[in-house]
């Protein structure tokens, strides 16, 4: 019951943020455009206030239903969202503009400001939603001590933050097998949030993944999606796709130590330490954890891992979470870094969550290559 209420409270506060955001963008275009008849037209107030409610709603239809119209509705609500995080700046900065032209003197239009900042945010809206559906493959060297002769030379893909639900699904996660095994790696890594959490087949879902096929084994560990709840049924399905699921333990491909520690045993430095003193790596020889968030890597590096790989921040995907997914990760937020003797590399992750856009980060597959 204290749950269902605190999830309540939650989604109203969201609401009544949404509905603010909505309000000030269209305040601001109308009262840009005062005296029109546009700006006085009832179906704009009405197309507004719907699209103020939709990701909500849609959201809320997502987590219990998965149809086409569900589907469609979320989709078109999740681009409208990111496109209204750009109009919400764009109102902001018309204002700033317009004030600080007026204190200069300078006779500039509002209504022409807030025409051409508008353009602007619904262009960057469009181009991020591009942005997201083109996956790179990032190339990264990797040098670890006490690296196993036989893994000199090998390739080793990270893929992460899938987020298959109504966004993105099966047909992406095949585009991303085929991507992968184009390249040949002798070992693939699932850094969680394969799945988004929302109502989903996951055992077809899943489907794909069996064709990912290495010759040092494909790995999985659960994302913080996937441990919403219960996350018995997607650890079930990726495992009956053939991939070998890690919960706290330790497997050997051919003498490298490969550790999976999963989101929610990875959360407090304690229980981390304790969980990787249980998998006994040996500290002589070359360690890979999987572990889904650059959280703890401090504790990694302590416990004798050499190569820690993650996903989960998206570099924040477009502006302002970019900027605070660096303000929280700071060095981790993205890419190949050091912390003591360990190395640590942080994907942006192919898919997106929520608005499926991105602007100032990209959707990738890391390919590392041992030396």
């Amino acid at each position: 019951m204290r749950i269902r209420s605190g999830l309540i409270a939650f989604a109203t506060v969201v609401q009544v943020i949404l509905f603010l955001t909505h309000f000030f963008i269209y305040r601001t275009w109308t009262f840009a455009l005062a005296g029109s008849e546009f700006s006085t037209s009832p179906w704009l107030k009405v197309t507004m206030a719907a699209f103020s409610v939709s990701f909500m709603a849609a959201t809320l239809l997502a987590f219990r239903y998965t149809n086409p119209a569900v589907r469609t509705l979320y989709r078109i609500s999740a681009v409208w969202l990111g496109i209204v995080s750009f109009l919400f700046f764009a109102a902001g900065a018309s204002w700033v503009v317009f004030g600080v032209t007026h204190l200069a003197g300078m006779d500039v239009s509002f209504h022409r400001i807030v025409e051409v900042l508008y353009a602007a945010a619904v262009l960057s809206g469009f181009t991020g939603l591009l942005n997201a559906g083109w996956t790179r493959i990032r190339r990264i060297t990797v040098k670890l001590e006490n690296l196993p002769e036989t893994w000199r030379g090998r390739k080793a893909a990270l893929i992460s933050d899938l987020h298959l639900g109504h966004v993105r699904n099966g047909s992406f996660l095949r585009r991303i097998v085929a991507s992968v095994m184009r390249e040949n790696p002798d070992a693939v890594f699932l850094a969680g949030d394969l799945y988004d959490g929302t109502a989903i087949d996951a055992a077809k879902a899943a489907e794909p993944l069996r064709g990912l096929r290495a010759p040092q084994g494909t790995y999985f560990v659960a994302g913080n999606h996937e441990q919403f709840g219960d996350d018995s049924r997607y650890l079930q399905a990726v495992s009956n796709a053939g991939v070998r699921v890690l919960h706290n333990e330790k497997v050997e491909a051919d003498q490298l130590q490969i550790v999976g520690v999963p989101y929610n045993h990875a959360g407090q430095d304690e229980h981390l330490q304790s969980v990787l003193r249980q998998i006994g790596v040996d500290r002589n020889r070359a360690s890979i954890l999987l572990t889904h968030a650059p959280d703890r890597p401090h504790i990694a590096e302590k416990e004798g891992i050499s190569l820690q790989v993650s996903g989960h921040t998206h570099v924040g995907q477009f502006f302002p979470w970019t900027w605070m997914a660096r303000r929280i990760y700071r060095q981790f937020v993205y890419g190949l870094s050091r912390i003591g003797k360990m190395l640590i590399y942080t994907s942006s992750g192919a898919g997106t969550w929520g608005p499926p856009l991105r602007l100032g980060s990209s959707p990738e597959i890391v390919l590392f290559q041992f030396e």
